[in-house]
């Protein structure tokens, strides 16, 4: 699972699923940093495809345009999967942060995000088992590959707390930085976090 890039308002708003939103200069290079990331790890071994079978994205310009490079240093091309769209923020969408931290749902969101609705919006409940959903359709569709899905940090948070077996109101002690990535193995006994927030090197990431 890969974050998008930066974009002009990152850590100053709650952008959700507004569109129009593109990346910035450095999340546009960001993006083609990880791409060239995932490439040298799914490198394939002579007459054998690459280890990333496919590419998968969210609607959202921010995220279409992280997966752009990465699809095409993998000889793929992107395929939008509405599953993995941000968390709709309701009323709260285009916010800017500092004015939310003042309300008094605030700490409600950091510390019990499971009791929590955004006004007019999604439940962080519904956000995972939606994303959860998306996920585990993906392996069935992709049996033994690897799969890269670009998303945004809460959807991607929920996944690592679902497959650690946290409770979602923990999630938000979960970092999951711009174009950082983040790795699971789904196997028949469940899934294994291999990396969390990664921003180095992935060629020695695989199960024990």
């Amino acid at each position: 699972m890969v974050r998008h890039g930066l974009t002009p308002t990152t850590g100053q708003v709650l952008p959700g699923r507004a569109p129009g939103l593109h990346l910035a200069d450095r999340g546009r290079d960001q993006a083609v940093t990880v791409a060239e990331r995932l490439s040298r790890w799914s490198k394939p071994e002579p007459g054998k495809p690459g280890r990333i079978a496919a590419v998968y994205s969210s609607p959202l310009e921010r995220t279409r345009e992280t997966a752009a490079p990465i699809a095409r240093a993998l000889g793929l091309r992107v395929q939008v999967e509405r599953g993995l769209m941000e968390c709709d923020f309701g009323d709260w969408t285009g916010a800017e942060l500092k004015k939310l931290m003042k309300l008094p749902e605030w700490s409600t969101v950091q510390r019990y995000p499971s009791g929590f609705q955004f006004p007019g919006g999604e439940s962080f409940t519904g956000m995972q088992a939606r994303i959860i959903t998306t996920v585990a359709a993906l392996c069935r569709r992709h049996l033994d590959e690897a799969i890269v899905v670009v998303s945004h940090a809460d959807p991607i948070k929920a996944v690592v707390a679902d497959a650690l077996g946290s409770h979602l109101d923990l999630f938000q002690r979960i970092v999951v930085s711009p174009c950082s990535v983040t790795a699971i193995a789904y196997g028949a006994t469940g899934p294994t976090v291999l990396t969390v927030n990664s921003t180095k090197d992935l060629t020695e990431l695989v199960p024990s």
